[in-house]
């Protein structure tokens, strides 16, 4: 312990502490320089890669406008999440029939047309032209019925329109 003690108050121990410490500055130095060089490396790699431009401001600026880009197609779906929803309650079944009502007017100018939702609501429509008049007649549909009593021509226009995978069926 004695001998660990002088070594410790000697000339020795002083100087090698003294070479630790310029030996470990030296370190110090030579590593803030080779920091220094790849730091200005980097730059100049990234300035190459981004033609003249820092690409790391590129890279910041894509990521904004992918973040923007992710904000509107949220949007987007919401938006064609409601129409799926609004298209349910449209018009998409068309069934039409065109007939002769009476002998005497010589053409198909009467009709009946089924106008109908996805789920087969709606609307029924007859007109029937004759020389002296022409009427038209509406009558609701639900669920692919009618609680009003049909003609044999309504019940085809109906049915091309229930069954048809055509938009309208014309016959």
């Amino acid at each position: 312990m004695d001998s660990i003690m002088n070594f410790l108050n000697s000339d020795i121990y002083v100087i090698i502490l003294t070479v630790l410490m310029f030996i470990s500055i030296i370190v110090c130095i030579i590593a803030i320089v080779k920091y220094s060089k790849l730091n200005k490396n980097y730059k100049n790699f990234m300035m190459k890669v981004g033609n003249g431009k820092d690409i790391q401001e590129d890279m910041e600026n894509f990521i904004y406008r992918l973040e923007k880009l992710e904000k509107n197609d949220m949007g987007i779906q919401r938006n064609i999440n409601e129409l799926d929803t609004r298209i349910q309650g449209c018009i998409q079944k068309v069934g039409i029939v065109r007939y002769n009502a009476f002998k005497d007017t010589g053409s198909d100018l009467s009709f009946a047309i089924a106008l109908l939702d996805e789920k087969n609501n709606g609307v029924i429509f007859n007109g029937i032209y004759s020389r002296e008049m022409s009427n038209i007649y509406a009558k609701p549909v639900e669920n692919g019925k009618s609680n009003y009593t049909l003609s044999d021509e309504e019940k085809v226009a109906l049915q091309k329109a229930v069954e048809d995978k055509r938009i309208y069926g014309v016959e």
